[in-house]
């Protein structure tokens, strides 16, 4: 039977999944902000018509963010990561990506 006081715990996992979560959110704000001032782009971001441009939208983000997290688990895992510095980080991105889909935001670009 092992010791638990001996097993060493690391928090990379965690941390690398805190801040895909910000990465994901602001991939979110950016490409809806991009799809509706750039017209090309909006059009290349309808995958489904009946939900028009949210649909490409989101499975972006969503892909950004899965890539995000496998990336960052890849490199943090078994690591032991300053989590005071990665939260502030996931809530800065959160914040950004908060402001950015709000339309009067999204008129000073």
């Amino acid at each position: 039977m092992s010791d638990p006081s001996s097993t060493v715990r690391t928090n990379g996992a965690g941390a690398a999944a805190v801040l895909a979560a910000g990465v994901g959110s602001l991939a979110l704000g950016v490409l809806a902000v991009a799809g509706d001032l750039v017209p090309k782009f909006g059009r290349a971001m309808i995958f489904y018509k009946p939900t028009g441009l949210l649909s490409g939208v989101t499975t972006t983000a969503i892909m950004m963010w899965l890539a995000a997290w496998a990336l960052l688990h890849a490199r943090w895992r078994g690591r032991d990561v300053e989590m005071r510095g990665v939260g502030i980080a996931a809530f800065v991105l959160l914040c950004v990506a908060v402001l950015l889909t709000f339309p009067p935001v999204e008129h000073f670009f």
